[in-house]
């Protein structure tokens, strides 16, 4: 099961990566938000530990640790709060220059 979740932790990243360096604007959020994914379920792959209760069950005994999740918790509120941010700057961008496609913008380079 960790040979699947690492495919697709890698597929992804390698997917969001792809979408990131594309010349589109909108498809780089899209990238951004897909990498975001992929680093939230590597986080709660780093927490899961086969046999072992999860930290949030009343099972007697070894449970996983708590962290992995805090820090996915904690890596979804950054990331909601960075792609509001970047979709805030993608609609000034695209109202002003009435494009999403960065080769045509070229006021930013000043």
């Amino acid at each position: 099961m960790e040979i699947v979740t690492a495919l697709a932790v890698g597929a992804l990243f390698g997917i969001g990566v792809f979408q990131i360096l594309r010349r589109n604007i909108i498809r780089s959020v899209i990238g951004l938000i897909i990498m975001s994914s992929a680093i939230n379920l590597f986080l709660l792959s780093i927490g899961a530990f086969s046999g072992q209760a999860p930290a949030y069950a009343n099972a007697v005994g070894t449970r996983a640790d708590a962290l992995p999740q805090a820090l996915i918790l904690t890596a979804i509120v950054i990331s909601m709060g960075g792609t509001a941010f970047v979709l805030a700057m993608l609609y000034i961008i695209s109202s002003r220059y009435q494009t999403s496609d960065m080769d045509e913008i070229d006021g930013l380079k000043h």
